[in-house]
């Protein structure tokens, strides 16, 4: 049966064109995105968004908040937990203000697409609603570039708790897309009394489901996702709370994952190194065999998990990410 492996219909041209030195791949762009986790009885459950199915990356696909780098989420900010040289160190990046940027456009997204906030008012306290006018403006006003994370913060007098971040795992859109990113995968605790909601104008569905359902749902191909979403859903399942989860960051490998397009004979085939289930063979002149997974629908509904709709307000520039 085919599975919900989100696979566009112009791949299989762009990964012929690629092995056949006919495209040169662009220049991934910095991105970050969480797992943002609450606990329930039956385990912790994650925060997904739908895309919308009119985005031109990955539209219909089951995601998570996150997006690109600000140029500004390199300004100095207010910082708690650990020291931006550990965290470059963790990221695998050269230098601080790297690895302080990429921290910072993770919960800088989460906060604009899904209204939390990892941040409070000392290094061991986190602000409890911001669901409030103010703080609406505040969001709209970081979604439009009209303010930068550095900014809110000073004038909330908050910090960034970075310590309230792990570090996942690390995915770069394959080199025949024409929009590529860099992704940082984070996991995150729900901080209490913070509640999510929809407040994306690139999702037109937000769910909280457990990490094996999300999975199942995709297997019997009625969510559609993106491999890096799969993969960390798959790696997340096996834990009981977020807490657990959240002390295994320190243990997951951020090596790169980058998919590699390769010809043999008259085949194609499109790997992601080290994740054998996302293999794909495109005979020549075809498409992607059905039993590596095709498409599910872009209007596949989450099922049992807890959603809620789309977001009013103006439409903001697609984001993107490995997702």
């Amino acid at each position: 049966m085919p599975n919900g492996q989100w696979y566009p219909p112009e791949w299989p041209d762009r990964i012929r064109a690629l092995a056949m030195g006919e495209l040169t791949p662009a220049t991934p762009r910095r991105a970050a995105t969480v797992l943002l986790l609450r606990d329930g009885t039956d385990g912790p459950s994650v925060h997904m968004l739908r895309r919308r199915a009119s985005m031109a990356f990955a539209g219909g696909a089951y995601a998570y908040p996150g997006g690109g780098v600000d140029p500004r989420d390199e300004h100095p900010v207010r910082w708690a937990g650990p020291s931006l040289e550990s965290w470059a160190a963790r990221l695998g990046v050269a230098g601080t203000e790297e690895a302080q940027a990429i921290v910072c456009a993770a919960v800088r997204e989460t906060y604009e697409e899904a209204g939390v906030l990892l941040a409070g008012e000392t290094a061991d306290s986190v602000v409890g609603d911001t669901t409030g006018e103010s703080w609406e403006k505040d969001r709209a006003a970081l979604v439009a570039r009209e303010l930068s994370f550095a900014d809110l913060l000073d004038r909330r007098g908050l910090v960034l708790r970075s310590d309230l971040l792990g570090a996942w795992a690390r995915w770069i859109t394959p080199e025949f897309e024409p929009r590529r990113y860099d992704t940082w995968f984070f996991v995150a605790a729900l901080p209490a009394g913070q509640r999510t909601r929809n407040a994306s104008s690139e999702a037109d569905r937000t769910v909280w489901i457990r990490p094996a359902e999300a999975t199942a749902g995709y297997d019997r191909g009625e969510l559609t996702m993106m491999p890096p979403t799969v993969s960390t859903l798959r790696v997340l399942t096996p834990f009981g709370s977020a807490a657990e989860a959240l002390a295994a960051a320190g243990d997951q490998d951020l090596t790169p994952v980058l998919a590699q397009a390769r010809l043999e004979g008259d085949e194609l085939i499109l790997s992601w190194p080290g994740h054998e289930e996302f293999t794909k063979h495109i005979p020549s002149g075809g498409s992607a065999d059905a039993d590596s997974g095709a498409d599910a629908g872009p209007g596949a509904d989450a099922g049992p998990g807890e959603a809620s709709g789309p977001a009013s307000g103006p439409a903001s520039s697609e984001r993107g990410g490995a997702r």
